[in-house]
């Protein structure tokens, strides 16, 4: 429990202080409905889970998916998804993708797992990479590149689908990092049910392509604002790419770790409440 209360009293802590972050002006989502809206953004595609569920999720090589390691569980059952079971669809808009992928492994954080009746939040290790049964190779579609944690304050952007908005993905370019503590980014994104797992990008400074610097793992209301929970990607990427590089099973065993939802009576003390996107 006090990894939890931990979070929620740093939720607590900077809801009273967002005057003292540098926030450029905030722009809502925005619905890539034509080809032209989604160039640049075609290697952002849905997962879909088992046939039940959703996920936001992008490639960083042409056979590899970043998402959230939730998204592979079971939400009802917090049974292990049988990476099989998920198919990648990069730049899926209007009924159809740039390019369809099936999962053939999910490698999640070695120090993550999903535990539903835990009562603890976790956002920090919430990371897994999908290896396709294919690489995407096509001109269109370009893998992006990570990069390492963003400062409080930075401007940043996020691609994603969500429940109301699963047949074309959105894009939000004007968000910011409101705080960062331990691994753990607190950002003004919008996001929703379906946005787990989505890349969050930086503007590269030499003006090059937007690079992924965390990846959705949770939403929050913090004393009446919304805002999304992600991670650093650099040291937990690392982790996930070495194990990937060392098995050859379908998935990882896992570890117990907490649930990523709070109690009510924390929730009710502290005036944030976390729900997985």
């Amino acid at each position: 429990m006090r990894r939890f209360f931990s979070i929620l009293a740093f939720a607590a802590s900077f809801a009273t202080g967002f005057a003292s972050v540098g926030v450029a002006d905030q722009g809502g989502l925005r619905k890539m409905l034509t080809g032209d809206d989604s160039r640049g953004w075609e290697a952002v595609g849905r997962l879909n889970i088992a046939g039940r569920n959703m996920c936001t999720g992008a490639l960083i090589a042409p056979d590899l998916v970043l998402t959230a390691a939730h998204c592979v569980f079971d939400k009802k059952t917090g049974i292990r998804v049988d990476g099989t079971n998920i198919e990648f669809l990069a730049g899926w808009r209007g009924g159809r993708a740039s390019a369809y992928a099936n999962v053939k492994r999910a490698v999640v954080h070695p120090d993550y797992v999903f535990a539903s009746d835990s009562s603890e939040i976790r956002v920090r290790n919430d990371l897994a990479v999908l290896q396709l049964t294919r690489p995407i190779h096509k001109s269109s579609i370009t893998p992006f590149q990570t990069d390492v944690r963003p400062r409080k304050g930075a401007e940043i952007g996020i691609v994603s689908y969500a429940r109301d908005r699963a047949e074309s993905p959105s894009i939000q370019e004007s968000c910011n990092v409101l705080a960062r503590q331990s691994g753990t980014l607190i950002m003004s994104c919008d996001v929703d049910f379906g946005s787990s797992g989505a890349p969050v990008f930086m503007k590269d400074e030499d003006g090059g392509a937007p690079r992924i610097v965390s990846v959705v793992s949770a939403m929050a209301d913090v004393n009446g604002r919304k805002v999304a929970l992600g991670m650093a990607l650099e040291e937990p990427l690392a982790r996930i790419l070495a194990e990937l590089k060392a098995t050859e099973g379908p998935f990882q065993r896992a570890k117990p770790v907490t649930r990523r939802m709070g109690t009510q009576s924390g929730l009710n003390r502290t005036g944030a409440k976390f729900l997985r996107p």
